[in-house]
Parts: structure tokens; C-alpha cells; sequence
């Protein structure tokens, strides 16, 4: 007897970036529109934070309130300390287990993954069951401004340190294709327009610089500098060296372990932090979508063109 088709299992793999994740949803609406449903959702940091809320069918309810988000929003849900990291983090995450996804990943509607990075030994750590909360919570643990979690007998921190499109995750879990999401992509080199104090002064705004401890005014550019082109901040340098690993650690961690189409989305202009503009990201994730639809149907996955 001839044994049955199976069908190939697709997995999407959402790639880190900080507040260019939001650019992910409009990724996943642009595959909505040509019919393209992933098998399988793997994330790293902020792609790990929008795979979960895909994941557990709370992708509609999850866009509403990033689209929402005002900067004052963002503000609210920071808690400053200098313990481990600049935000401890436990006002996002009680705010997701309110509101979305406070569950076992294996309750998760679809099979889901995330990648985190153990602080002392510098592994690679797959977090497939446990708290989906906890397991984004580690996820997102940026160094310098997220707080380390200890998960699973071991100090995690952000998984982007060692693979921020975790395709090899995807290969494990028995993808047969891989479609990856890569956010950094058009970042290197752009980071530190000039004058970058000055864009970083209006992403962050009053209302940030006020809930700063006094202790950490050292992080944000004086409000009026005294040189034409003074130093630029401590967050802002935090930043532009984030982006610069995190560009070079994709493309080598790429050209290792290769998806099988790539979709990136151009993000240059949003900055670290700036989770308050979703919809512009939102709008560069679904053109990335459009963009990439030749390569989708190369691959089988859709026969629509627009």
C-alpha cells in the first residue's frame, strides 16, 4: 500500500529587533492575505513575544493594542531599577498574563518555540514547553535593559544574542519549509544618523526622561548641548551596538543554517525603543509580505499574486 502525502510543514521564524518586531504582524496579516498559515511559529526576543500572542489565537486583540500604544503607554509599563537590567520587566509581562497569553505552551493553538541564551555558559537554550509567558519573558531579556530570568535552572537573557532568526529551531521541530522574518536587515550603517541625540530626544520624549531615576540621567543626551555635535547618549550607543551584533550575528547564523525564503521588512528608520510607531512597522511588514511573493510561490506556498 502506498503510504499517504504528508504534507509539508511550514514554519515561520520571527526574527529580533526590538520595537521593529511589531513589523511581524503585518508579515503575518500579508500571508493572511494570499492564504499562507504557518505549521509551526518560532521566535527570538520580540518574535518571540508576537509568535506566542499568534500562536494562542490572540493575534486580532494583540494588534489592537499595539496600534493603541502612545508613548506615555510605553512608559507605563517600564519599571526602573539597576538590578540585572535598566526595566525588571515584571509590568509587561503581568500585563500579558492579564490580557493574552498566560498559558502552557502545549496549550498553544499552534506548535510553538522560542530561543533564549543561558548567561553563564553563553549556550543556546530552546524553550518548546513551560509557561508561555515566562518562556517570552526570557526571550526578551535585552542585556542592559531587560533584567536576566531564571528559567529552567539556568539565568537566561535575550536569545538574539545567539540566534536571532532561529531557523535551526524550526529544522528541529520538523519543518519541511522555512520562512524567516529578518528585521535588521537594512539597519547597519543607519543607526547613527545624524544627529542622532536629536532623533533619539524625540523618539524618547519628556515623558520617558521624567520617570528616569536621577541615576540614569547619564543615559539620555543633556537638553541642550553645549557642542554642535556632542557625544552621543549612553542609550543611544547601547542601541547602535545592539543593532550592530545583532546584523552581524543574523547574517552569519544565515548563511550557516539558510530558510528557505526570507522576508525583510525595511525598519532603519525606528529605533530601539520607539514601540509607539506599530503602525508604520506594521505597514513596512505587510509591503515586505507583497514584496516577497514571487519567492512564496516559487516554493509552492501560494499561487495568488497580489
Amino acid at each position: 500500500m502506498i503510504p499517504p502525502v504528508r504534507k509539508r510543514r511550514l514554519a515561520l521564524v520571527l526574527g529580533s529587533g526590538s520595537a521593529r518586531g511589531w513589523a511581524h504582524i503585518g508579515v503575518l496579516r500579508g500571508l493572511e492575505e494570499v492564504g499562507i498559515r504557518p505549521d509551526i511559529v518560532c521566535g527570538s526576543s520580540i518574535g518571540a513575544l508576537v509568535g506566542a500572542a499568534y500562536a494562542a489565537g490572540e493575534l486580532d486583540r494583540f494588534e489592537h493594542w499595539v496600534r493603541s500604544l502612545s508613548l506615555r503607554d510605553v512608559v507605563s509599563l517600564m519599571d526602573f531599577h539597576l538590578v540585572g537590567g535598566m526595566l525588571k520587566g515584571e509590568r509587561l509581562m503581568s500585563f500579558f498574563q492579564r490580557h493574552f497569553m498566560d498559558c502552557p505552551i502545549d496549550a498553544l493553538e499552534i506548535p510553538f518555540a522560542a530561543v533564549a541564551t543561558d548567561l553563564h555558559t553563553g549556550q543556546e537554550v530552546w524553550l518548546r514547553d513551560g509557561s508561555t509567558t515566562e518562556v517570552v519573558r526570557a526571550s526578551i531579556a535585552l542585556p542592559g535593559l531587560f533584567s536576566p530570568v531564571w528559567l529552567q535552572e539556568r539565568l537566561l537573557v535575550d536569545g538574539g544574542l545567539v540566534n536571532p532568526v532561529p531557523v535551526t529551531l524550526a529544522r528541529a521541530m520538523d519543518a519541511d519549509i522555512v520562512l524567516a522574518v529578518d528585521l535588521n536587515n537594512d539597519i547597519l550603517g543607519r543607526h547613527m544618523e545624524a544627529p542622532a541625540t536629536q532623533k533619539l530626544r524625540t523618539s524618547v520624549g519628556s515623558a520617558w526622561r521624567a520617570r528616569l531615576p536621577e541615576t540614569l540621567s547619564a543615559w539620555l543626551p543633556p537638553t541642550t548641548p553645549h557642542e554642535e555635535e556632542p557625544m552621543p547618549s549612553m542609550l543611544d550607543t547601547l542601541a547602535a551596538s545592539i543593532n550592530i551584533m545583532q546584523v552581524r550575528i543574523t547574517r552569519s547564523r544565515l548563511a550557516g543554517d539558510p530558510a528557505d525564503a526570507v522576508i525583510s521588512p525595511r525598519l532603519a528608520s525606528l529605533g530601539l525603543m520607539d514601540f509607539h510607531r506599530a503602525e508604520q512597522a506594521i505597514e513596512q511588514g505587510v509591503k515586505a509580505t507583497r514584496a516577497a511573493l514571487p519567492a512564496l510561490r516559487e516554493l509552492g506556498l501560494t499561487t495568488q499574486a497580489t
